[in-house]
């Protein structure tokens, strides 16, 4: 493998979106009080916080695969698009007065996702096709 400008931006937008979820999990699987409100708020507390953490276990290890990346990129993309929709309907973009922050890193993780999922596509249809019984 080469190390040109491309695979570097690609490797820093894969750190970045699974960095940031990562990050939160922590949040999540200890119930902190953040996450506890915005799961309650949604009526999904506790299934919802702790379903949401593994999904975004997975999807971050994924997406630090190489061969696995583009898998992680529409997963990751799944979820946030949860999270932007939530923020934008019922939590409001800031949530107890964080400034607006969870919302950032949710977009923050969207666009490295939408890029990836979008740079590594081929690997996405690769999956299908070898996946799909032909007859």
């Amino acid at each position: 493998m080469t190390f040109n400008a491309k695979n570097i931006a690609y490797w820093i937008l894969r750190l970045v979106a699974a960095v940031i979820m990562l990050q939160t999990l922590f949040f999540k699987f200890t119930g902190a009080p953040e996450s506890i409100y915005i799961f309650t708020t949604l009526g999904m507390e506790p299934w919802g916080r702790i379903g949401t953490g593994v999904m975004e276990l997975v999807a971050s290890v994924l997406l630090v695969i190489p061969r696995t990346t583009a898998l992680g990129a529409v997963m990751g993309l799944g979820l946030m698009s949860g999270a932007l929709f939530f923020h934008l309907t019922k939590l409001g973009i800031v949530v107890q007065n964080d400034s607006g922050q969870l919302f950032i890193y949710a977009l923050i993780v969207f666009i490295c996702c939408l890029i990836l999922a979008i740079a590594y596509r081929s690997q996405l249809t690769g999956l299908l096709y070898k996946r799909l019984p032909l007859s």
